[in-house]
């Protein structure tokens, strides 16, 4: 297998359980940054992938679908992350990079409701909210923010991190898709920026060449929630920049898997064949 260059490096910013169709309607500078930069493109969660965060992240972090990772619901109980782990796992003990994953939901990051789905990067952040309700949870976004901020300033041979922001799909699901919820979705994108800005403010970034991937899981139902198949339901999205990622190269068709596959390329890293990844790169 190839290994990473010295320079190249890779950020995936998961929000969960942002619409897409709402986003035009909503103050989301760095995101539009990110897609005028490269793209911002829909992704129909398929039809054998329920559409909750634990299958969808799981897909989404690992590159294969869920009849080979295993994980049907919100709880992880019967997943194959042994065979097929997450890219900041694999990247560390198959490739001898230094990765980062830091949020705040359990099973993500815990060995909680049979997680962790990040089992071992060479630096692990969670953050517990202090109660279930949307401020609190808004409160464990922005610690988690400055974990990021930290570890992006930390460590200056990092090669891949990614970032889990979970206020606006709780708030969704407390509060239905209304103001508070579209509020949740801007400081989000305040969050985002921040986390850029930190990229750019590291001390060896003129010689580094990021890629950022910014992704969801699924959408939400007009009263909040989503588990079926409607569109607002199966509708997320993937926005990306980076080398070799324009508005005219956008790729036509997305799937959630491709965004481990991308991680990968965008490292100059060849899957061992053994990986059997669902997903492409962007560019393929």
């Amino acid at each position: 297998m190839n290994t990473a260059t010295d320079t190249t490096r890779v950020l995936v910013i998961g929000i969960d359980g942002v619409r897409l169709d709402l986003l035009p309607e909503l103050d989301t500078p760095h995101l539009d940054g990110i897609a005028r930069a490269g793209f911002l493109a829909p992704v129909e969660v398929d039809a054998v992938t329920p559409t909750m965060s634990g299958p969808c992240w799981t897909t989404i972090v690992t590159g294969v679908g869920v009849t080979k990772h295993g994980v049907w619901a919100n709880r992880l109980d019967g997943n194959r992350l042994d065979v097929f782990p997450d890219f900041t796992t694999r990247l560390a003990a198959e490739c001898g990079l230094r990765t980062f994953a830091v949020g705040g939901w359990a099973p993500l990051f815990m060995a909680q409701q049979g997680g962790p789905l990040f089992v071992a990067p060479t630096r692990l952040g969670y953050v517990a909210p202090s109660e279930d309700t949307p401020e609190a949870w808004e409160e464990v976004d922005e610690r988690v923010t400055v974990e990021a901020e930290h570890l992006l300033g930390l460590d200056e041979q990092l090669h891949a991190g990614f970032v889990y922001l979970g206020a606006v799909d709780e708030t969704a699901h407390f509060l239905g898709c209304d103001v508070a919820y579209r509020r949740s979705i801007e400081a989000a994108d305040r969050r985002l920026g921040r986390i850029l800005d930190a990229v750019r403010e590291r001390p060896g970034h003129a010689d580094e060449q990021w890629t950022v991937i910014v992704v969801t899981d699924h959408g939400h139902r007009d009263e909040g929630g989503h588990g079926g198949r409607s569109d607002l339901e199966r509708t997320a999205w993937i926005a990306a920049s980076g080398p070799g990622l324009t508005p005219e190269a956008a790729p036509k068709t997305l799937h959630h898997a491709d965004v481990a596959a991308h991680v990968y390329t965008a490292l100059g890293i060849a899957p061992d064949p053994h990986w059997t990844l669902d997903g492409t790169a962007f560019t393929g």
